[in-house]
């Protein structure tokens, strides 16, 4: 079960790169499916890991590059392909947000102290993880059903789903925003307790 946890973790990594010529090129169905499939998977290892308790300090770390991995990967391609203030000044800001995090994190590593995930009455990381999935899922969505539009053949019901898919991927964004910016204070306000305990 450790082994396929880990696959999980791996798989993710490669399909974080897998969607880039996807789009690229453009193979839109592709590129939806395997962002699902590895979507899924994160959240399946976490589960798989703690059920049969296979947790390790590797799996945990791999698990953390792939889920950056796979969202920094896509927010860069939506951005490139959806170049409105909409969509990129929320995609700007959570990777500022992602990068900051970071350097805390290894500032206080530099100080030999871990910063933990701060405690609340529900899981904001995966709230936050979980909305920019849904977005960027939404997302890659639109681009499948809108390709035939390019053609000049769309039907009633593909005008539907792309009246949802843009405006649900364009709140489920915002709200990833937001969910990103209170963990980032939350993550602040940890640091600044790990701070004072050096300084005294």
């Amino acid at each position: 079960m450790k082994r396929f946890v880990n696959f999980l973790s791996i798989f993710r990594i490669i399909a974080a790169f897998a969607v880039i010529p996807c789009l690229m090129f453009p193979m839109y169905w592709t590129a939806f499916i395997l962002f699902v499939l590895a979507a899924l998977s994160d959240f399946a290892d976490g589960f798989l890991a703690r059920k049969y308790n296979v947790c390790t300090k590797i799996g945990g770390v791999m698990d953390h590059i792939g889920d950056k991995l796979l969202v920094v990967n896509a927010f860069i391609m939506l951005a490139i392909m959806m170049p409105v203030w909409f969509i990129v000044i929320p995609i700007i800001l959570m990777i500022a947000r992602e990068l900051y995090i970071s350097g805390l994190r290894e500032f206080l590593g530099t100080q030999k102290i871990e910063m933990p995930v701060p405690h609340a009455r529900f899981s904001l990381g995966k709230v936050k993880t979980a909305l920019q999935m849904l977005s960027i899922a939404m997302f890659f969505l639109l681009f499948t059903v809108s390709t035939p539009l390019a053609a000049g053949t769309i039907t009633r019901t593909q005008v539907i789903i792309m009246n949802i898919t843009s405006q649900g991927g364009i709140i489920a964004i915002w709200a990833a925003l937001a969910a990103s910016l209170l963990s980032a204070i939350m993550y602040t306000r940890t640091f600044a307790e790990k701070i004072k305990k050096i300084k005294k």
